[in-house]
C-alpha cells in the first residue's frame, strides 16, 4: 500500500509539473511571438567584450552581451536593450523599464552588484593588504542583507507590473577568481580571491531569495564559470584591464561560454 501511495503521489506530481512547464513558459513555444527586453547592469550590457555598438554611449551595450547572443540566436520578433553600465536597482526603475509591456514575453537582467558596491570592493581588495579586503567584503555582505532585499523587491514588483505576461529571468553573478594556486596580478593573494568568492556567494543567496519570493526565475552562473575566473588558466573574467572599466567582467568567452548556455538551460 506504501508502494501504491508512493506511485499515485509521483504520477499526480509528474502531472502537476508538467502542466506548470507549459503554464510557466508560454512565451518560447513553438509559432509564439518572442518579445524581449534586457535589462541590468554592465554584466548585462556586456562589459569586458571591449566590443559595444556606438550608439550605445556610456552604457556600453555590446553585441557580444548574453542578451544580443540570445535574441540573435533565437530569432526574437523584438529585442530592446535597455541594459546599462553602472545601474543600479533605482537605476532600472527610473530608466530601464519604459521598453516594458503586457506584449513583453521575455525579460532578462543582472542587477544588484552595484547597490552593494561591486567595483570599491574589488578597488580596495587589489590595493589593499588582505584585512582590508575583509574589511571591504564585510561591508558589501552587510549592506546586500540589509539593504539589497528591499530595493530588489521594488524593482522585482515594477518589472511585474509593467510586464505582466512575461517570464522574468535573473541571471545571478559569477565567482570571480581562482581561489588557489598563483597568480599573475600582484598582491592578488589566495586570501582576497577566497573573500571576494564568498562575497558573491552572499549576493547569490540575497538575491535568489527575492528572486523566488517574487516568483521569477533565478538562473545562477556560479559552476558555469567554475575553473574560469581571474587567474585561472583560462580565464573567462577580464582581471586588471586597460581600459580600467573592462576589469573583473566576463569577456567574450564568459558571456558566450558561461552566461549565455545558463539562459539557454532556463529557456530553451
Amino acid at each position: 500500500m506504501h508502494y501504491l501511495r508512493q506511485a499515485a503521489c509521483v504520477t499526480a506530481a509528474t502531472a502537476m509539473t508538467l502542466a506548470t512547464t507549459v503554464i510557466a513558459a508560454p512565451a518560447f513555444a513553438a509559432g509564439a511571438a518572442t518579445n524581449y527586453v534586457a535589462l541590468g547592469d554592465s554584466y548585462s550590457s556586456g562589459v569586458g567584450s571591449r566590443d559595444y555598438f556606438e550608439d550605445s554611449g556610456d552604457c556600453l551595450r555590446s553585441p557580444k552581451s548574453y542578451a544580443q547572443l540570445w535574441a540573435d540566436a533565437h530569432g526574437v520578433d523584438s529585442f530592446t536593450f535597455n541594459a546599462c553600465s553602472g545601474a543600479t536597482t533605482d537605476d532600472v526603475n527610473s530608466g530601464q523599464l519604459d521598453g516594458l509591456s503586457a506584449d513583453t514575453t521575455l525579460v532578462t537582467i543582472s542587477i544588484g552588484g552595484n547597490d552593494v558596491g561591486f567595483s570599491g570592493v574589488v578597488q580596495d581588495c587589489l590595493l589593499g593588504n588582505d584585512e582590508g579586503c575583509d574589511n571591504a567584503v564585510s561591508a558589501a555582505e552587510e549592506k546586500g542583507r540589509s539593504e539589497l532585499p528591499g530595493k530588489l523587491d521594488t524593482t522585482y514588483a515594477n518589472i511585474k507590473q509593467a510586464a505582466p505576461n512575461a517570464e522574468v529571468v535573473v541571471l545571478g553573478y559569477p565567482r570571480l577568481n581562482q581561489p588557489t594556486g598563483g597568480c599573475g596580478v600582484p598582491g592578488f593573494s589566495e586570501a582576497k580571491r577566497q573573500r571576494i568568492n564568498a562575497g558573491a556567494d552572499v549576493l547569490a543567496e540575497v538575491i535568489s531569495e527575492r528572486v523566488s519570493a517574487a516568483g521569477f526565475t533565478y538562473a545562477d552562473t556560479r559552476d558555469a564559470f567554475e575553473g574560469h575566473g581571474v587567474c585561472s588558466s583560462s580565464e573567462w573574467i577580464n582581471g586588471p584591464s586597460n581600459p580600467l572599466r573592462e576589469s573583473f567582467h566576463p569577456n567574450t568567452s564568459g558571456y558566450a561560454e558561461g552566461y549565455l548556455p545558463v539562459l539557454n538551460s532556463v529557456t530553451g
